[in-house]
């Protein structure tokens, strides 16, 4: 019995090791289609949890044990997944499986560090205010910034986000784009104001059940606040602000816009062109991704009539995409997707006397470059227009490779120098 007895201590304090040794942060990457996408993840002695910084998601619940040859063993039920590797030479080497599909995947010590360089840090040669306006029982925090020697006619931009609820940087992994341009326009002496979307740092506000035209109004009730102290009062919109850009200069309300990504095609369509590039990069059939693409429409028009996901027929789709539109009607299925299903600006580009400044990157696989800047060209026939696409930049106008989102935060680059340029170039040079 003494034998056996020290082979078991041995067993485990070896265990004990193992699980000791894995305890902290662990990160690796998985190839997705030429992609690469970081996973981080977070053990301690009983439990664990998982972040994938490339999709901003963190802290996703999991389950790990250690098994006796020393196997560790994380399980993801939240989105389908499993990890299993082993210790050796001071890496975990494994194999990540989701749905069914494994991929090799070696964690190594340590969480993933990003660098901003662009981000803006003191000290600043221009101004910064404290401010704040109301809209629909909301007050809106934000932060005004001001040139040195500005005056009345100084141009000021009101700076407004694109979809989800967003800080006043437009702050996403980690990258401040709000912040790089705010800080550009002041160093060529135009002014500024960006501002936290309405509900921001209140959980218990439901972004969903707002919608563009509540954003709209929000922005809108900024202006006033800028009229009382400049004379060229401008907005400057990201993607959905693009487009609520768009929409406040054909009512009037503007001197100026720049449009960074902004939709001027459909709502429905920009939805079903983004279902279309999903399943081109990964390499769907052409004739499937067509018959899914053309049901969805079918689909999201249900939707804005005001039929619910419950109630909608799924016949016709392809049995190994049933899943994928199963998904997709859930969240679709709320008050900000069914009105923006109904969004045309494109009725309204007509009605635009004011100059406009529109960007769109050629990589963008979220706002399509060709057919919104087709759309810009032939709508907006009463004014004086700029319009022009930006070689090899994504949604967020960074340098990349292929557009996808998930490089967006692996990418250093907040937004490519270029396009500051353009516009604070084009502001000057405007006004």
């Amino acid at each position: 019995m003494k034998p056996l007895r020290t082979f078991t201590s041995i067993v485990l304090a070896m265990l004990a090791f193992t699980a000791n040794a894995q305890e902290g942060a662990w990160n690796g990457e998985l190839d997705v289609m030429g992609t690469k996408l970081p996973l981080v993840f977070n053990f301690t002695t009983n439990g664990c949890t998982m972040d994938s910084p490339a999709e901003n998601a963190k802290g996703i619940p999991a389950e790990k044990t250690v098994t006796d040859d020393g196997t560790i063993k994380v399980k993801v039920g939240m989105i389908g997944a499993t990890f299993e590797g082993k210790m050796a030479n001071g890496e975990i080497k494994g194999t990540f499986t989701q749905n069914g599909f494994p991929q090799p995947l070696t964690l190594k010590p340590g969480k993933i560090t990003v660098k901003r360089p662009q981000t803006p840090v003191p000290p600043f040669p221009y101004k910064k205010e404290s401010v704040s306006f109301t809209n629909a029982g909301y007050t809106f925090n934000g932060t005004l910034t001001l040139p040195e020697n500005y005056t009345k006619d100084t141009p000021v931009v009101l700076m407004v986000t694109g979809s989800g609820l967003q800080n006043r940087d437009e702050e996403m992994l980690e990258h401040k784009p709000f912040a790089v341009i705010a800080d550009a326009l002041a160093r060529q002496g135009i002014a500024s104001l960006r501002y936290d979307d309405r509900g921001w740092g209140d959980a218990s506000v439901k972004f969903m059940n707002f919608t563009t035209d509540d954003f709209r109004q929000d922005a809108a009730a900024a202006l006033p606040l800028l009229r009382k102290r400049f004379n060229k009062v401008g907005v400057l919109g990201h993607s959905e602000g693009g487009t609520i850009a768009l929409m406040l200069a054909a009512e009037g309300k503007t001197d100026f816009i720049v449009s960074l990504a902004g939709m001027a095609i459909s709502g429905k369509e920009t939805l079903v062109m983004q279902n279309r590039q999903i399943m081109s990069s990964l390499n769907m059939p052409k004739e499937t991704t067509e018959t899914f693409c053309k049901t969805l429409s079918k689909i999201f028009d249900e939707i804005a009539n005001g039929k619910k996901a419950n109630e909608i027929s799924t016949d016709g789709v392809p049995t190994t995409l049933k899943p994928v539109l199963t998904k997709t009607l859930q969240q679709v299925d709320n008050p900000y997707i069914r009105h923006f299903l109904t969004i045309d600006v494109s009725k309204q580009l007509s009605k635009i006397k004011c100059p406009i400044l529109a960007l769109n990157g050629t990589k963008d696989t979220q706002v399509d470059c060709t057919a919104n800047t087709i759309q810009l060209e032939r709508g907006l026939t009463n004014c004086k227009h700029t319009i022009k696409k930006v070689d090899g930049v994504n949604h967020l106008f960074q340098h990349c490779t292929t557009g996808n989102v998930v490089e967006y935060q692996q990418i250093e680059e907040t937004i490519a120098p270029e396009v500051l340029q353009t516009i604070t170039g084009w502001i000057n040079s405007e006004l």
